[in-house]
This record gives C-alpha cells, structure tokens and sequence, in this order.
C-alpha cells in the first residue's frame, strides 16, 4: 500500500461513520468526473513481455507485473514475498520460482478476468 493510501485509510478510520459515507460519496464523484485522459488505460490483456534467458527474481516480479499491470499488485504482494523467501532464504534456484511465479501470475489474471465483466 502506497503511503497515500494509507494516510486516507488512517483518516478514513478516525471519521464517525456518517462522515465515513461523506467521504466515499465525494470520491465517488471526483472519481466520475475525472476526464478520460485523467484515467490510466489499464490493458484488458496481458502486454506480453519476453523473458530473458537469465532473469533475477526480482526483474521478474517486475516483467510479470507491467505483463499482467490489471492485476492489483497487492493482491499478489503475500504471494510474491513467498517466492523471494523461497529463493533467497530457501535457495531455491531462481529459474524454477519465476517459473512458479509466471503460474501464479496467469491464474490471477483468469480470476481478474473472471471477476470483471465485459462491457
């Protein structure tokens, strides 16, 4: 969660529960009036990106994340921490855990696009 995030989240739980809804009705609105330039395009599919021959794991968190960008990173933030202590910790060869991570990636993505409906 990005410090922004969490300041709002932090001001957000101090409010009585009657200003709570103000809050979300008010960005509920700039959210909608906010131009369609102002909106970041978020690709719908994967941007695939290739993957070299000797890659980190932690070049690899970052291909597989501007491949699959419709994919909350901190939905996989618990998952990709796992792979860095499997690798870095554990010794596991980084070959082998991008390779774990490049499943986890696309199963997340099948979920997001089962999550998400078609316009």
């Amino acid at each position: 969660m990005k410090p922004v995030e969490k300041k709002l989240l932090e001001l957000f739980r101090a409010l009585p529960e009657g200003q709570r809804q103000s809050l979300l009705d008010f960005a509920e609105f700039l959210a909608a009036r906010a131009a369609p330039e102002e909106k970041a395009a978020v690709p719908r599919e994967p941007v695939p990106l290739p993957r070299p021959e000797e890659e980190s794991v932690i070049a690899a968190i970052k291909r597989l994340r501007a491949t699959y960008p419709m994919i909350d990173p901190g939905k996989l933030l618990n998952e990709t921490a796992g792979f860095m202590t499997k690798h870095v910790v554990h010794g596991k060869p980084a070959k082998e855990v991008i390779d774990e991570m490049e499943a986890v990636f696309a199963r997340r993505y099948e979920e997001h696009k089962g999550e998400t409906t078609p316009e």
